[in-house]
C-alpha cells in the first residue's frame, strides 16, 4: 500500500477533529476525499504532510511512519494545499528552480515537469500575471518536482472556470496512472469525474467508502433540462422509460428515466417535435449526492 492510515485521531480543545480514521490506498489510483466543511479533511491532509501531529494512531507512506521518518515521508509526498501559496514576484521557471533546489533534485526535472503540467509556454512569465488555472498548474508542478509517489491535493479545482477545470481534471487523471492521488474536495461532480473511489468523512469519522463505478451503475438516470417555453408535465411523461417528472424551478425540469440508456437524444427529439429550444441539458449525478447526504446528515 502506498498510503495507510490507522486509527488516526486529533482533538482541538473540546472538538474532536478526527476520530479513529482508517483506510489504505493503492499505487496508481485516484481517491476522492469528501466531507462537509469542518469535517476534518484539511486536518488529515496536514497530518499526512507532517504539518500537524496526530494525538493517536499512525500513518504510513511507502512503508515509512510519518511520526518516525519524516524526511523519507516528505520525499515520497507531493502536496498542493487549498491555499496555493506562491511567490508571485518570481518567474515560473525561477520558482520551480527554487523548489528543485529545496528538494535537492536535478534541474532537468524542471523542464520535464513544466512539459507535463503545460507550463512550457509561460516559463518566462511572472507568476503574478498568470490566471487562477495556471497558478494551480504551477502549484502542481512544484508538488511534482521531486517525482513523489503519493500526491495529496486539497481542493485543487476551487475557483476554476469550466475550461480550467477540464485541463486540471485531465492532468490529474494522467498523474493517477502512475501515482497515488488523494483528492480532497467538496465538489461532488469533480470527484465523480476524476476519482475511482471515494471516502466520506463526517464530524471526524470515516462514514463511507465506495467505488465510483458502482455508483454510476444504476437502472435509472436523471436529466435536468430547461426549455425556452413552459411545457406541460403530461407531455414529458409520454417520453419513453419516464419514472418521475419534477419542475423545481421556472422552465427547468428534472426527468428521471428507469433505464440505463442515454435518454438525451429522446429529449432532443421531444424539443424538436414540439418546436422548443433547449436552454440547458445535463445529467444529474444523483447517486453520489444521495450517498453523501445520507451519510452526512
Amino acid at each position: 500500500m502506498s498510503l495507510q492510515v490507522e486509527n488516526i485521531s486529533k482533538q482541538f480543545g473540546s472538538k474532536k477533529a478526527l476520530d479513529n480514521v482508517s483506510f489504505s490506498l493503492n499505487k496508481a489510483s485516484i481517491t476522492g476525499f469528501l466531507g462537509p466543511n469542518g469535517a476534518g479533511k484539511s486536518t488529515l491532509m496536514k497530518i499526512l504532510t507532517g504539518q500537524l501531529c496526530a494525538d493517536s494512531g499512525r500513518a504510513m507512506v511507502n512503508g515509512f511512519d510519518i511520526s518516525k521518518a519524516s524526511l523519507p515521508v516528505k520525499k515520497s509526498i507531493g502536496y498542493l494545499a487549498e491555499q496555493n501559496a506562491l511567490y508571485d514576484n518570481l518567474y515560473v521557471s525561477e520558482y520551480l528552480s527554487f523548489c528543485a533546489r529545496l528538494h535537492g533534485v536535478s534541474k532537468s526535472n524542471i523542464e520535464a515537469v513544466m512539459l507535463k503540467t503545460g507550463l512550457s509556454e509561460v516559463g518566462k512569465q511572472k507568476i503574478e500575471t498568470l490566471s487562477k488555472g495556471y497558478k494551480q498548474r504551477v502549484g502542481l508542478a512544484a508538488a511534482l518536482i521531486h517525482d513523489p509517489e503519493v500526491l495529496l491535493l486539497d481542493e485543487p479545482t476551487t475557483g476554476l472556470d469550466p475550461n480550467q477545470l477540464g485541463d486540471i481534471r485531465k492532468l490529474i487523471k494522467e498523474l493517477g496512472k502512475e501515482k497515488t492521488v488523494f483528492f480532497s474536495s467538496h465538489i461532488l461532480q469533480e470527484v465523480e469525474a476524476v476519482c475511482e473511489e471515494v471516502l466520506i468523512l463526517h464530524e471526524g469519522k470515516l462514514v463511507g467508502k465506495q467505488k465510483v463505478e458502482t455508483l454510476s451503475k444504476s437502472d435509472e438516470n436523471t436529466l435536468v433540462v430547461e426549455f425556452d417555453y413552459r411545457v406541460e408535465d403530461v407531455l414529458l411523461r409520454r417520453l419513453p422509460h419516464v419514472k418521475k417528472v419534477e419542475n423545481p424551478d421556472g422552465l427547468a425540469w428534472e426527468i428521471t428515466f428507469e433505464t440505463t440508456q442515454d435518454m438525451r437524444p429522446a429529449v432532443f427529439d421531444f424539443a424538436h417535435d414540439n418546436q422548443l429550444s433547449i436552454v440547458q441539458l445535463r445529467a444529474k449525478h444523483t447517486k453520489l449526492e444521495a450517498l453523501f447526504k445520507e451519510l452526512t446528515h
